[in-house]
């Protein structure tokens, strides 16, 4: 009978441990320019004013131009 509680403790005590894991993920990293040089081009895709330079897109923002991946 006693082996009988603690099985029965045992299975209440696992049934209350929790099988979430926490995922964490790392901040992506964004460069933010100040000014764009000189040589870009201005672009527009699907109504969307874009600045072409070195074979990159960039979007114009508050802080400054960021990289745009189609």
């Amino acid at each position: 009978m006693r082996l009988f509680y603690f099985t029965l403790l045992f299975l209440f005590s696992i049934s209350f441990s929790s099988c979430v894991t926490t995922v964490r993920t790392t901040p992506s990293k964004i460069v933010v320019i100040k000014k764009l040089p000189k040589t870009h081009k201005v672009v527009y895709i699907k109504g969307h004013r874009y600045y072409k330079w070195n074979g990159k897109h960039y979007r114009k923002t508050k802080k400054g131009y960021v990289i745009v991946r189609f």
